[in-house]
């Protein structure tokens, strides 16, 4: 039986990496197959190859002092191919996580990172996703000044 279940997660997971559907088909695998310790927000985007690492062994409820996910994508989040989101991490509102990003600490709503660690390099106009076309995105996306 046990072995039959680890099948199943298998499966899902291996789907998950390669069927399209960044909105719904591989959220919806993912959550099929039991990830717990994730939560993914209405109309957040996860890109093909995206990987989220919450079940880690040393991380545990009390190490995420008290929240009841390791990792959150919050509503209108867009994470692109490639991109890996360690624990405890939280993607803001809206926020934009950059293709082969590495995200080792919070992103702020409305805010796009990039990069090895990942750094704040704009402010979302508007979120990316089915509601603004990425050329009303790129013409209100703000750059930082550093």
């Amino acid at each position: 039986m046990r072995t039959l279940h680890g099948l199943k997660v298998r499966l899902l997971q291996l789907l998950a990496m390669f069927l399209p559907g960044g909105t719904s088909t591989r959220i919806r695998l993912h959550r099929w197959r039991g990830v717990e310790l994730v939560s993914i927000g209405k109309d957040a985007y996860l890109g093909v190859r995206s990987v989220i690492v919450a079940h880690f062994n040393d991380v545990t409820p009390e190490i995420i002092r008290g929240r009841r996910h390791s990792v959150r994508i919050e509503d209108q989040a867009w994470v692109g191919p490639g991109a890996l989101i360690m624990p405890g991490v939280t993607i803001g509102r809206g926020a934009v996580v950059a293709a082969g990003s590495v995200v080792t600490g919070n992103v702020p709503e409305m805010t796009m990172v990039q990069g090895n660690p990942a750094r704040p390099v704009a402010r979302c106009g508007v979120p990316l996703g089915p509601n603004a076309s990425a050329v009303e995105f790129y013409r209100k996306l703000k750059p930082l000044r550093t």
